[in-house]
Formats: structure tokens, C-alpha cells, sequence
């Protein structure tokens, strides 16, 4: 070797050192968080994790970079009610790994931790949950109670996972065809029915309207009756005499016309 190669080979492989080190990293982005990996020195360094921004390393290990914000995943699942009938419906898995355990998740299942963990999950309990319920409650009336059971049961199922599960949404339920029908008809029908409840229960309270005017009336017209004597009629007919004779533009001749009689006002302008 000659002189020149022995003093540029030093330089060469001191170049190529301070290159990879330089070179060598890897960037945590933002809502996301690493894991630090040696290849020839334990494998996994558990008891870390590494945050956002740009993280030096030697080129031969590396950082495993976690996402940790939410994210969804939609899932196509075919199930079977309670009395057998199969339906097919669309859900949405909102998940996100626990950014203080991704070292745990990396070592016990992998990056690939839907595929392995949740998606396989996800369809057992949606068949059992589903299972439970009538093809027009999943359809309808108890759909949200029915996503509020896979919720409870993906929690406990991840619970041991290093996973969270914030949510599953039902997007989409498709029924078989006859079924569909039946429960369209059944719900026209129960609307109907609810409207002529309603017109039912207002001739009703039109009714006990009238019923309770009518009695208003006639009690009006039992206490006046009863009250209304001849003495009455006779004291009423003197004050109207009083107040006639009072008018300066009357002239009154008053004449007894019987015994019990009102008097008789003649005359007048």
C-alpha cells in the first residue's frame, strides 16, 4: 500500500464515521412517539419513550415510531340477529395505542397491532353483541344501546392490550329484503296508529270540554233559578221605579195596579 493510500484511508474512515453519525436518526413527528430498538445491545429499551422531534441514533439501530392520536378504522362485518336473520352493517373503530406503554405494545404485539389485535376483536364482539338483539332494534330503535355494548366489551377486551378504545359507531345496517319490508310496513303501520291515538284522544278532550261547559251551565242556570223569588223580582222592579222617577225628563204618575203589584208609570218626555 502505498504512502498516500495509508494516510487518505484514515481520513476516509473517519469521514464515513462522522457522515453516519451525522446522517443517523430518526424523527419523531408530531402526535406520535418512538420506541428505541438495539440491535446488538438488548433489543427493545423499555422504560423510555421517546418524544416528538428528531431523535440521534446509530445507523444500526433504530426508533419504532407509534402513532397516539385518534384514528378510525371502518370495519365491513356480517352478523346474525337473535332470531337468525343475517345482516350485514359497517362500523367504525376510533382507537388510539397508550402513548405512556407503546414500549409494552411493542414488544407484546407489534406496529401492526390492529390487524393482530383489534380488527380480529372488533368482528368477535360484534357477532356476540348482535346476537342479542332483534333485526329491527339493531336496525333502529336500540342501535345506539348495541354500540354502546361493543364499546364496554372492546374496552375490557384491549384492557390488557396497551390499547384504548374511545368508540365504535354503527354507520350502516343492511337488512335481507323481506325483513326490510316487514319492519317499513310495521313502522307505517305504528304511525298510523299513533295518529289516530292522537285524533282519538283530542275528540276526547274536546268532549270533557263540552261535558264541563255544560255542567258549568247548567249549575249557572239551577243557582239562578234558585235564587230568583217573587220578593226578589218585586225589589228589583222599585229600584228600577226609583231610578225612572229620578229623571228630570220624566213626569211620573204612579198607580197601584194590585195588592202586590209594582206601580205603573204613566207619562214621560
Amino acid at each position: 500500500m502505498s504512502k498516500t493510500h495509508r494516510i487518505l484511508l484514515p481520513l476516509i474512515l473517519v469521514a464515513a464515521f462522522a457522515l453516519g453519525q451525522i446522517g443517523c436518526g430518526t424523527q419523531v413527528p408530531s402526535g406520535h412517539r418512538g420506541v428505541f430498538y438495539y440491535k446488538f445491545a438488548g433489543g427493545t429499551e423499555l422504560g423510555k419513550i421517546y418524544q416528538e422531534g428528531f431523535n440521534w441514533h446509530l445507523p444500526w439501530n433504530s426508533i419504532f415510531v407509534y402513532k397516539t392520536q385518534l384514528q378510525e378504522n371502518k370495519e365491513g362485518l356480517v352478523v346474525l340477529s337473535s332470531d337468525g336473520a343475517t345482516i350485514r352493517m359497517e362500523v367504525s373503530i376510533l382507537y388510539r395505542p397508550l402513548a405512556q406503554h407503546i414500549d409494552s405494545l411493542q414488544v407484546t404485539i407489534g406496529p401492526n397491532y390492529y390487524n393482530v389485535a383489534i380488527a380480529p376483536s372488533i368482528r368477535t364482539v360484534a357477532r356476540a353483541v348482535a346476537g342479542r338483539y332483534k333485526p329491527e332494534e339493531i336496525y333502529s330503535t336500540k342501535r345506539d344501546e348495541m354500540a354502546a355494548a361493543i364499546v364496554t366489551e372492546m374496552q375490557e377486551a384491549m384492557s390488557d392490550k396497551f390499547l384504548e378504545i374511545e368508540n365504535v359507531l354503527i354507520r350502516d345496517v343492511q337488512l335481507p329484503a323481506k325483513i326490510s319490508e316487514a319492519i317499513n310496513f310495521k313502522l307505517t303501520a305504528d304511525q298510523e296508529a299513533q295518529r289516530k291515538m292522537f285524533e282519538i284522544e283530542k275528540e276526547k278532550l274536546e268532549a270533557d270540554r263540552k261535558r264541563v261547559e255544560a255542567k258549568g251551565i247548567a249549575d249557572f242556570q239551577k243557582i239562578v233559578a234558585t235564587g230568583i223569588t217573587p220578593s226578589l223580582l218585586k225589589w228589583k222592579g222599585i229600584e228600577a221605579t226609583i231610578k225612572i222617577a229620578e229623571s228630570p225628563n220624566t213626569k211620573i204618575i204612579i198607580i197601584g195596579d194590585s195588592k202586590d203589584g209594582l206601580p205603573i208609570i204613566l207619562g214621560g218626555q
